[in-house]
This record gives structure tokens, sequence and C-alpha cells, in this order.
């Protein structure tokens, strides 16, 4: 059973896509802020994250994002650099922020971007995409 930890402080969008995704047979753990994301992360050690930008701070997905895919060696994360980030967001509209994944694999270290809100089959498809 492939593991889906979602980093994201809004309740229902949480809920919401939990029951998406339960009910195609991922396991899923939540976490409300980057933080316990983070400690999340190393004790579930799940197999894709799917993490929101703005949570307590506005860039706070940003840096969670940084964390996973440092380089330094001393990273406590550094088993999980290659996991697939999807990061589901409302970022681009509430702040007028636009990101190309693609583009700015340096600066925004994701594997896609996606704008909330999103639909179940789109959240599914994009899931299944990157865990086959």
């Amino acid at each position: 059973m492939k593991k889906i930890l979602i980093i994201d402080d809004d309740t229902d969008m949480v809920e919401a896509m939990r029951i998406a995704l339960e009910a195609v047979g991922y396991k899923v753990s939540s976490a409300p802020n980057g933080t316990q994301g983070l400690k999340t992360l190393l004790e579930f050690a799940p197999d894709l994250i799917i993490l929101d930008v703005m949570m307590d701070t506005d860039t706070e997905g940003f840096n969670v994002a940084w964390a996973i895919r440092s380089d330094e060696d001393s990273s406590v994360y550094k088993k999980f650099k290659n996991i697939p980030i999807l990061m589901v967001t409302s970022v681009s509209s509430e702040k007028k922020m636009k990101f190309d994944p693609k583009k700015d694999q340096e600066f925004l270290p994701v594997n896609d971007f996606i704008e909330k809100p999103i639909r179940p089959q789109q959240l599914l498809q994009k899931v299944s995409q990157y865990l086959g």
C-alpha cells in the first residue's frame, strides 16, 4: 500500500483529498504545517508528498520542499530527497506568484504545481502519474 503525506493547513481540503485517496487504496497521513510535516515525514516515510505553500507563513511550503531536496549530506531528510512532491496551492491566485516547476527546478524543487481547488479525479490522476 502506497503512503501519501498531505502537508496543508486547510482541514477541509485535507479531508477531501484524504477521502479521494483512501477510496482508491492509498494510506494517508497529514500535518497542518511545515514543522509538523517534516516530523511526520520522518515517522511515516511516505511514497509521495502533497504540499501546500501558504501555511504558518506565506512561503512555508517552499521551505519544506527545499529542506527535503537539500544536497547536504547531514540532512535528516536525505533519504526522501527524490520523493515526488506535488505542490497544491492557491498562492498564484492569492499572492499573484507564478511558477513553472519545469523551468524553475532550482527555485521550486517540486515535481508538479497544481492550483487549488483541485478536483478529486485530477488529484488521483496526478498521484497515479508519480506513483504508478
